[in-house]
């Protein structure tokens, strides 16, 4: 039986990957962005590489229409979607009292708001299937004093540890993955160059290897998954670590 996958953020970066290495797996995808152009060369190229069926969903999901057009989708019984990833986000610099705060609202809105109406639309079908299941994109940051960046991750951790607890016995399995700094247009976005990001070569991941290992630890039934044993450490002491401590060494990447 083809299973279908949902993937918001799904023309660049991790969202891009994950859709890239489903599509190997045989899923159909369902790939959700804002920029249309772009995501249809994105299906084009997925479907040369052998892809067996590529749905394309433009939706700006900072806007009530947008949202609610992946909430419908997610609800379509006729066409039901059997793994849901939440990877649509964005970082702001880490100095939130010069940040706008609409950008701020719009930031939390992205990270919270969003995957909680996209997961309560997804579990819906998923628990009347009784199989399902949903990844949530954090970030090792979410165990780390990080201005609202960290916040917003830390939600998606604790969210997604509740719900892979409360689901799985239901036949839905929730993972938040939290990788550390991979390479991918994120930090472009951010207006920095490679190289500016102010952290060492030996911490940068790359997205396949992060991928992979994430769909791994799925399958196990994980609910938080760290890609690479030196996140791993890195989240472990993190947890136990002093605030002011750890608010000093976040505050060197960007």
């Amino acid at each position: 039986m083809t299973m279908t996958s949902l993937i918001t953020g799904a023309s660049s970066g991790l969202g891009a990957e994950y859709a890239r290495q489903l599509a190997v797996r045989g899923y159909r995808l369902v790939l959700v962005a804002r920029d249309a152009a772009r995501l249809e060369e994105f299906a084009a190229e997925l479907t040369r590489t052998g892809a067996s069926e590529v749905e394309v969903l433009s939706a700006d999901l900072s806007s009530p229409g947008g949202l609610a057009a992946v909430v419908g989708r997610l609800s379509e019984t006729a066409r039901p979607v059997d793994m849901l990833i939440n990877s649509a986000g964005f970082g702001l610099p880490l100095a939130f009292e010069k940040n706008d705060i609409e950008d701020e609202a719009r930031h939390l809105h992205l990270h919270v708001e969003v995957p909680m109406r996209l997961m309560h639309a997804a579990l819906q079908g998923m628990l009347a299937r009784r199989s399902g299941t949903i990844l949530n994109i954090a970030s090792a940051s979410a165990v780390m004093p990080r201005s609202t960046y960290g916040a917003v991750k830390s939600w998606q951790v604790m969210f997604s540890r509740w719900a892979g607890s409360r689901y799985r016995s239901r036949g839905v399995t929730v993972t938040a993955v939290c990788p550390g700094y991979t390479h991918t247009e994120f930090h472009q976005r951010l207006g920095l160059a490679k190289g500016e990001e102010g952290i060492s070569d030996r911490l940068w991941l790359d997205a396949p290897r992060v991928v992979e290992e994430s769909l791994r630890d799925v399958a196990r039934g994980r609910a938080v998954s760290v890609p690479s044993k030196r996140y791993k450490a890195i989240y472990t002491a993190a947890r136990l670590a002093p605030t002011g401590l750890m608010a000093k060494l976040a505050a060197r990447g960007r």
